[in-house]
């Protein structure tokens, strides 16, 4: 039956290790470096996997406004009409819908020209699922014209161009011209401006009516190029909705398209950017560990006599092993504690003050987005846990396999 250890005892000795040794002050400044190290570690991992998970968020939300949550598109140009809108609003009455259609368009300017992709839409079930077109709407000149045109914010500031004035559009589709023919032309009226935070976007998307599409593309009404569908819960509603498109006999003629699919190398990027980054900064924590082992390596050489003198008067192998893992646990953990109480002051003072400020035009966003999640948390916290205990195995092992005699006999 193994012997209980003496835990009085043990909490003496460890608490007589932790003072401040003047015939070693090498070992206090190693334990304190250590401690230190850790709380470094933990305090910039929280820093930094908030900063990358933040500003992966603000990205999120930025492409899902402009790529819209779901996308239907039709692989045969029949399938997306009015009578599967009307089905789709009956079956799924928490989701939105807007029909759209889309063309490629160029401008000519003293710039030279310029691609851009008008989408026609109807504004009143556009502005419900994107909300940088209903903040457009209350700048818009209301233009009641059926050639009213939204562009982006960058658009405008590219070609030096205002709202009120008249832009002219000219279209792939060809119309004939006596002997030959050219492209169909059009003026519209620039009625409002959308800043979405993405300059690309900002710059080659344009917004107008569906009578446009039929009335110069000569678009049967009714039948769509695609819809976009608002849903809180993309993932999920895809399953849903292309359960219901095969129940219907529509899954051969229609494609769905979620927002994560339209930019999948992105965020895979940032994924793999964001694991990399979280690997290496936790090697600050195991290099600051490796002070714990030496620190503790040390006490243990320093303090072999009296090791061996605790051992001759009764104390356990087992108890010895336990005083120097705890004196190393002990280090290891309160270099987590502090590190973590610094590393939430960190994330307040940032997202709190505007110390830190980014050009809007190149990220999206102007303030440093911060937003550490539990899963990141905690992966931190074990990770450190894991690495502090891991260090103090070895040394504590070495501490409890000394040899009274041969020690002694020595001294």
């Amino acid at each position: 039956m193994a012997t209980p250890k003496n835990k009085s005892f043990i909490n003496k000795i460890i608490k007589h290790y932790l003072k401040y040794d003047r015939d070693n002050p090498f070992i206090f400044i190693s334990s304190l470096l250590a401690f230190f190290g850790i709380a470094t570690g933990v305090m910039v991992l929280m820093l930094a996997m908030g900063m990358m998970h933040g500003t992966q968020k603000e990205w999120q939300k930025s492409l899902f406004v402009m790529n819209y949550p779901l996308t239907i598109i039709p692989l045969n140009y029949q399938a997306t009409n009015d009578e599967l809108v009307k089905k789709l609003s009956h079956k799924f009455p928490q989701l939105q819908f807007s029909p759209f259609y889309q063309t490629g368009v160029f401008s000519k300017s003293n710039m030279g020209i310029e691609g851009f992709m008008l989408y026609g839409v109807d504004f009143k079930k556009e502005m419900q699922i994107n909300p940088v077109l209903k903040k457009a709407e209350e700048n818009a000149l209301n233009n009641q014209s059926k050639f009213r045109l939204f562009v982006g914010k960058a658009f405008l500031e590219k070609t030096f161009m205002q709202k009120g004035q008249k832009l002219t559009l000219n279209f792939s589709n060809q119309q004939t011209i006596g002997f030959g023919s050219m492209p169909i032309q059009k003026r519209f009226v620039i009625d409002a401006t959308f800043d979405s935070g993405l300059n690309k976007y900002d710059e080659k998307i344009l917004y107008t009516t569906h009578q446009v599409f039929h009335k110069i593309l000569k678009y049967p009404q009714g039948v769509y190029d695609g819809i976009h569908i608002y849903s809180k819960n993309a993932l999920k509603d895809i399953d849903k909705i292309n359960t219901f498109l095969k129940k219907i006999g529509e899954d051969k003629n229609l494609r769905i398209q979620g927002w994560w699919e339209q930019n999948a190398s992105l965020f895979a990027a940032m994924e793999m950017e964001k694991e990399a980054l979280f690997l290496v900064l936790l090697l600050i924590i195991l290099i600051a560990s490796l002070n714990i082992i030496s620190s503790l390596l040390m006490t243990v050489m320093s303090r072999r006599a009296e090791v061996a003198l605790m051992k001759t008067l009764g104390a356990t192998s087992a108890e010895i092993q336990s005083i120097f893992f705890k004196l190393g646990a002990i280090i290891g953990v309160s270099g987590i504690v502090v590190g973590t109480i610094l590393g939430f002051i960190g994330i307040w003072v940032l997202t709190t003050f505007p110390i830190i400020s980014l050009p809007k035009e190149v990220y999206g966003f102007s303030n440093l987005p911060i937003d550490l999640t539990t899963t990141d948390f905690f992966s931190i916290i074990i990770g450190a846990f894991i690495i502090v205990l891991a260090s103090s195995i070895y040394p504590a092992k070495k501490a409890s396999s000394t040899n009274p005699l041969s020690v002694l006999r020595n001294e």
